[in-house]
């Protein structure tokens, strides 16, 4: 079982009947306002309800989530911890750096992953190009001559671009950020040329004429933006999807890590959550912990042979 940090020990049946009892902290590693920080706050809002226990959002950005990631870790393994874990602290930090200072499979048990969410790729308006295609020839008549914004050098979003590069065949130079707001605001401003955006907030900014959409980094077109093509359909084979997730201490007790499933799945299927989630192009999560599991499994694989073959580096 990929659960390597799971407690096999029973908790004792008052213990169990109890929990919890006390308010949970909900970690968030990266600042408020951002998707991973909103999604924990919605979720937040639905487990204080359905527990009978406040659970206190605690933002604690730092290292593109590693300070947070840390903090989790080192916390008792007993239920009043939960960690809104991402691709990057989970999957593709791994790869990327060189003494990370945790170890995604052995130091958490997974709980469920909580969004599911590709980016678009747009381009400032002021590039000649209309479509996936259009950039890839642009790209190549001028290498190392576009650059690109990620969200910070080692995110899944930097690693999401790098595979583009990778299977396009083309040279660009990369700008990290440090985070998605600033990202945003460099393409807007034109200090770089591309940029794949979260879905929800690329639409916005594409309708206004502030840039312009050229494909979907989803494997098939999303139902909120059908008529803006897949990057697979030109680029064959590429798929990239940023993804949350709650995770706990290792250690934390079979039955804790099985209330919290339930709830969390619970609360990602409420109507209000689902319907606003399908608005922005993402999907709920709610897998079980074994399944999420093996899914992190699987995506620091990916990840790492995609900086290997790239060549990627923490800037």
């Amino acid at each position: 079982m990929l659960l390597t940090g799971l407690s096999a020990a029973p908790l004792s049946s008052t213990f169990a009947q109890n929990y919890p009892t006390k308010p949970i902290r909900f970690i968030v590693g990266f600042a408020a306002g951002g998707g991973n920080d909103m999604i924990a706050r919605t979720l937040g809002r639905k487990l204080s309800e359905s527990m009978g226990q406040q659970v206190i959002v605690d933002n604690r950005p730092g290292a593109a989530g590693i300070v947070a990631a840390v903090i989790v870790a080192k916390a008792p393994p007993d239920g009043y911890t939960l960690f809104s874990g991402s691709i990057s602290t989970l999957a593709t930090h791994v790869s990327m750096q060189a003494k990370l200072p945790y170890n995604p499979l052995r130091d958490f048990v997974p709980i469920t992953t909580t969004t599911l969410s590709p980016y678009l790729m747009a381009v400032h308006p002021g590039v000649p190009v209309t479509t996936v295609k259009d950039f890839i020839a642009h790209a190549k008549n001028t290498p190392k001559k576009i650059a690109y914004a990620s969200a910070g050098a080692g995110s899944g979003n930097h690693l999401s671009h790098e595979l583009f590069r990778h299977l396009a065949g083309i040279d660009m130079i990369h700008v990290p950020y440090k985070g998605a707001a600033e990202q945003l605001t460099s393409l807007i401003g034109g200090e770089v040329q591309m940029s794949f955006i979260q879905v929800q907030v690329a639409l916005t900014q594409v309708r206004a004429n502030r840039m312009r959409a050229l494909g979907m980094t989803s494997a098939q077109r999303l139902p909120v933006a059908a008529d803006i093509p897949t990057i697979a359909e030109t680029v064959p084979g590429f798929e990239a999807t940023s993804w949350q997730g709650v995770v706990v201490p290792a250690g934390t007790p079979r039955t804790i890590v099985e209330r919290l499933h339930r709830e969390i799945a619970k609360a990602l299927q409420a109507p209000d959550i689902t319907e606003r989630l399908a608005a922005d192009g993402t999907a709920a999560g709610g897998i079980t912990p074994e399944a999420f599991a093996a899914f992190i499994k699987s995506e620091i694989e990916k990840w790492a042979k995609v900086v290997k073959t790239s060549g990627a580096k923490a800037d």
